[in-house]
């Protein structure tokens, strides 16, 4: 742990600093997997999967057999509680919806704006230190709710070739049907480019490890858009005198224990404090399992002690954190200057975990400070908007000679003479 009572700003930047990768080698080695894939198709991705995930598979698709033999094999109290959390999403992101609102600009010139779902998307949900189920329905259920045409899911497979059965209930909870065992940067690859068993999709969603990561922004700038730049996660805790030291450390923890490059930082004003919080991780690591993961992450973590609240809040917004948790008396008051984070929980019984699976919100968010210029995933996300306008022979002769001055001032006379004909019309 990396610990600092007041430090200056120069410091407290240091400090903030998320853990460094080498881009260059990640970039060449994702860049090469991407090529393979391109080039080689399902060849490519079984020896892939051959080489990363200890496994040779003659069929990369999920069958419906086995989505059956999953729900069978799933308890009833998983099933209950994904069935739980997938109606608060669904209740979340159909609020979100955007009725189409036609404006007349002036008279006879009506414009309107409506939603269309991106027709094929492709979900990528990890598989490797975590069977990620929560994130099906966090992808799945705004696309579905988008109108998206073609969910196409892919996640990598066990040492046995099958999927986690909580992956394929959660699928077939989500409405998702065609699944493919297909994980790390060459899944990005099938996606972004196709093969002959997965489908080209026009948009890619989906957290992931630096590889997945990688390739992902490298599709990016070849023609295939994505949800968002994304990292490995982070949460930043604020908490006063009135936190609960336990619930801190516990909110700490679950996210060291995603990843080796999880973060995890917390700021407080009262020294007490610190040191409650810090006795407390270092109590409740010792009880957890993923020890290596948690202890690892927590060689990068931050607790710092600082001068008052504004000092606590400049530090939030300069870090702009993924999961935001602010454990004190005004958190809502607080949450008011809070300009950048990927989602905010406010007060000791609002846990990250709750965003994480069962809330309602979405747990797919700008990680590595994208969030000061990044939305989390939304039902906007799965669309496009698509613009519409309607002119009247009234409303050109209104706003027609206004068209003609604008075209020839920027001296494009074909532009000027397309309204100048309409207004000569009889």
């Amino acid at each position: 742990m990396k610990i600092s009572k007041h430090p200056d700003n120069q410091q407290l930047a240091q400090l903030l600093q998320r853990p460094a990768i080498n881009q260059e080698d990640l970039s060449a080695t994702v860049s090469q997997i991407l090529r393979s894939v391109k080039t080689s198709g399902d060849e490519a991705l079984r020896g892939f999967t051959a080489r990363f995930d200890g496994v040779q598979l003659n069929r990369l698709e999920v069958t419906t057999e086995e989505i059956a033999a999953a729900e069978r094999s799933l308890p009833d109290n998983l099933k209950l509680a994904i069935h739980l959390a997938a109606k608060n999403i669904e209740t979340f992101h159909a609020a979100q919806r955007e009725p189409v609102r036609k404006i007349e600009t002036m008279p006879g010139v009506v414009c309107w704006r409506k939603s269309v779902g991106i027709e094929r998307v492709g979900l990528y949900i990890p598989g490797g230190t975590a069977p990620l189920f929560s994130t099906v329905l966090m992808l799945g259920i705004p696309a579905q709710l988008a109108g998206c045409q073609e969910l196409v899911l892919c996640t990598p497979p066990a040492k046995d070739g099958s999927v986690h059965p909580a992956i394929l209930f959660a699928a077939q909870t989500a409405g998702i049907s065609r699944i493919f065992k297909v994980g790390g940067a060459q899944a990005i690859g099938a996606l972004a480019y196709g093969t002959e068993t997965v489908p080209k999709v026009y948009k890619i969603f989906g957290p992931g490890n630096r590889y997945v990561t990688a390739a992902k922004l490298l599709v990016q700038q070849s023609g295939t858009p994505i949800d968002m730049p994304a990292g490995p996660s982070e949460v930043l805790v604020f908490g006063d005198e009135t936190c609960v030291p336990a619930f801190v450390a516990a909110d700490l923890l679950s996210q060291a224990e995603h990843d080796v490059d999880s973060q995890v930082v917390f700021l407080t004003t009262s020294e007490r404090v610190l040191e409650q919080v810090i006795d407390e991780v270092e109590k409740q690591v010792a009880t957890l399992p993923r020890q290596k993961m948690l202890l690892a992450a927590l060689d990068h973590s931050v607790f710092l002690l600082l001068e008052n609240e504004q000092v606590a809040l400049d530090a939030i917004n300069y870090y702009a954190p993924e999961h935001l948790i602010l454990a004190c008396d005004n958190a809502e008051q607080m949450a008011e200057q809070v300009v950048n984070a990927g989602s905010v929980f406010l007060g000791n019984y609002t846990p990250e975990a709750a965003g994480d699976y069962a809330s309602g919100t979405n747990h797919t968010l700008p990680t590595s400070g994208f969030a000061r210029s990044y939305s989390g995933v939304s039902l906007d996300s799965f669309m496009k908007k698509i613009t519409f306008q309607r002119i009247s022979q009234e409303g050109m002769a209104g706003i027609g000679p206004a068209i003609v001055t604008l075209a020839r001032a920027e001296e494009l006379e074909a532009h000027a003479r397309a309204v100048a004909v309409r207004l000569l019309y009889p």
